[in-house]
Order: C-alpha cells, then sequence, then structure tokens
C-alpha cells in the first residue's frame, strides 16, 4: 500500500491517506509512479496538494503526520519543532537540542532533562521518599 499526506497552503499535513500500489502503476512501463498517485487522490480526494509518504521512513525521510511540515528544499516531512530553542538536523529532518545530551557519570542518581529556559542540559534527581 501506498500513503499520501494531503498538504495546505503552508505544506503542513492534513491528513494521510492509503492508496492501492494498483493505482500508481504506469499502463506503459508497468512501474509505479508518485505522480498517478497524487491524481488518483486529487480525483477521489480533493485537495491541491498530495505528496507520497513511505510508513518505514524510506521516502522522505519521515512518515507523514497530521501537523507535520513537508519541507520542499530538504524534500522530507518534519515534526513540529517541540521546543523553541532545538535547531532541525537536516539529514534526519527531526529536531535536536542544540547542546548534545552529556553522558551520565557511571552509577550516577540522577539523569539528564533538557531544561527550555536555560536552553541546556540539567540534573534531575529521582524522587526521595
Amino acid at each position: 500500500m501506498a500513503h499520501f499526506a494531503e498538504l495546505d497552503e503552508n505544506d503542513v499535513v492534513l491528513r494521510v491517506i492509503v492508496v492501492d500500489n494498483s493505482e500508481l502503476i504506469h499502463p506503459e512501463t508497468g512501474k509505479e509512479t508518485e505522480i498517478l498517485g497524487k491524481a488518483f487522490c486529487v480525483r477521489y480526494f480533493q485537495g491541491v496538494d498530495w505528496v507520497q509518504t513511505s510508513y518505514n521512513g524510506n521516502l522522505r525521510k519521515n512518515y507523514a503526520s497530521i501537523g507535520y511540515t513537508y519541507n520542499r528544499e530538504l524534500d522530507a516531512f518534519v515534526p513540529p519543532k517541540p521546543l523553541e530553542s532545538w535547531v532541525l538536523d537536516e539529514e534526519t529532518a527531526r529536531w535536536i537540542p542544540p547542546i548534545a545530551k552529556p553522558a551520565p557519570p557511571e552509577n550516577s542518581s540522577y539523569e539528564w532533562y533538557w531544561n527550555e529556559e536555560t536552553t541546556n542540559w540539567s540534573k534531575r534527581y529521582p524522587p526521595t521518599e
């Protein structure tokens, strides 16, 4: 099955639908083509712009979901930005903190969490009884 994402005028995903692979097969070449899938989507579901997505992330880096944005320069679906300070990793089309998470020392009693107020990693200790 093929999956297609409907985009709004700002390239934000409105919905994702499933299209039978047979709708993508070109009658002369016998190969699947995205353009036939797009035409099918417009014909049966309306919408202006449809882009194929891949459930396993092999196409356009991430599987499209409602609220994701299609980045045309990267040809990738990007999830919503979780925090203002985070930056886009163009290799994965995912948001990452601007500073790499430090490794905790061995046998530590804390974990790291991202502190948006300080835009840095902070220690979180487990609650004590």
